[in-house]
């Protein structure tokens, strides 16, 4: 997977990460930065993309 494609992610951490953005640049973050750092929080807080289902980190 080459670095910034996100087809790897659930439909809902993409919609996470759109409203955290919205946030970021709500409080006057650059768009660039703003995506970056949500995608950061998506990824600290689900562990990345599409897991399966055994063993999954909880």
């Amino acid at each position: 997977m080459p670095r910034g494609d996100k087809s790897k992610y659930t439909d809902k951490q993409k919609r996470q990460a759109e409203h955290i953005e919205q946030g970021y640049e709500k409080h006057g973050v650059s768009k660039d930065e703003a995506e970056r750092r949500a995608w950061a929080t998506v990824n600290k807080n689900t562990g990345g993309g599409k897991k399966s289902g055994s063993g999954r980190k909880k």
